[in-house]
């Protein structure tokens, strides 16, 4: 695989700082049952790194005593983590809003047989991935029968409350683009989603999220390979737009991986570009308890763009309307 740093490494982007720590984002592990064109963590069935039980406790420490009321787990797949059900129990516990990043086909894997039950009685909300709603464009991008798969788990998922008015049980989409184009209008994009999954198959789902292609990891890789790599580059810095600077998810998020380190956001991580914190290295979390984030510098580089180009982007969706 193509390495995307040192093309992103001498940048332009402006200097911004972290403001009140709101999200933690653990990565639990890159082990995944599906294997996507567009995964910037490079996740896939034969990754074995997975967070430990002592490094799970060491999470959960840092949520009592930070005060944090969003844990925001993804992968890979998190749920086949096999801390993964305690970690979502303890944060619960400590009344934490839990979101799992969950790709919809691994609730039909072995011995997930009760996942959505236990996500609906532990009221965790869903950010599914689905890119499309056409099967022909969501199965080039995360293979065959990926579509049919995840249209069922989605109805499964209905079944249990979830996406359904009058319920707590929150269920949002993520959609990105199948190549290397910035997404269309996140609002207008939700209508289609709306009418489509519901007329086709009686999906109703609460938000439809729309993700820039970050060009790092597995994309990015493609892009040099297919020689597109400085014409998307290109892209993202010229549809930048200043006022995005204001709600990038780096200023109130911060991403932990699977050892425990941690970093500005979900790309850096995947980047290796460590949180700065008194001319370390690199800092674990545990260190950080206690710690008052607020005005420290974020590092960035060029796949910044991404996070500001056009309505912006983040794990939130669209950052301008």
């Amino acid at each position: 695989m193509h390495a995307t740093l040192p093309l992103i490494e001498v940048s332009d982007f402006p200097a911004i700082r972290r403001g009140k720590l709101e999200t933690l984002q653990v990565n639990v592990g890159y082990k995944c049952n599906q294997s996507c064109v567009h995964c910037h963590v490079n996740a896939g069935p034969t990754r074995t790194e997975m967070m430990s039980r002592e490094t799970l406790f060491e999470v959960i420490a840092f949520l009592k005593a930070s005060g944090v009321k969003t844990l925001d787990i993804t992968g890979g797949a998190p749920e086949l983590s096999p801390h993964f059900r305690m970690l979502v129990t303890a944060a619960r516990e400590l009344d934490v809003h839990v979101m799992d990043r969950c790709n919809l086909t691994v609730l039909e894997q072995p011995g997930q047989e009760d996942l959505a039950q236990f996500l609906t009685d532990h009221t965790v909300e869903i950010v599914a991935s689905l890119p499309c709603y056409l099967e022909e464009n969501v199965d080039r991008q995360r293979g065959k029968g990926v579509f049919e798969t995840s249209i069922r788990c989605l109805q499964t998922l209905n079944r249990y409350g979830y996406g359904k008015p009058g319920t707590k049980l929150t269920l949002n989409l993520v959609y990105n683009p199948q190549g290397p184009a910035l997404p269309p209008a996140q609002d207008r994009l939700e209508q289609d989603y709306h009418r489509n999954l519901g007329e086709r198959f009686g999906i109703a789902f609460n938000r439809l999220y729309v993700l820039t292609n970050m060009p790092i990891q597995r994309f990015g890789s493609m892009l040099i390979s297919k020689g597109q790599f400085e014409k998307y580059m290109d892209l993202l810095k010229n549809a930048y737009q200043p006022e995005n600077l204001e709600s990038v998810m780096c200023r109130n998020l911060m991403s932990v991986d699977w050892r425990g380190y941690v970093y500005d956001c979900d790309f850096n991580q995947m980047l290796g570009l460590p949180l700065a914190w008194k001319g370390k290295p690199r800092v674990h979390l545990r260190e950080l308890i206690g710690a008052d984030l607020s005005g420290n510098p974020i590092v960035v580089k060029d796949h910044c763009y991404g996070c500001t180009a056009g309505q912006g982007s983040s794990c939130g969706g669209a950052l301008a309307a």
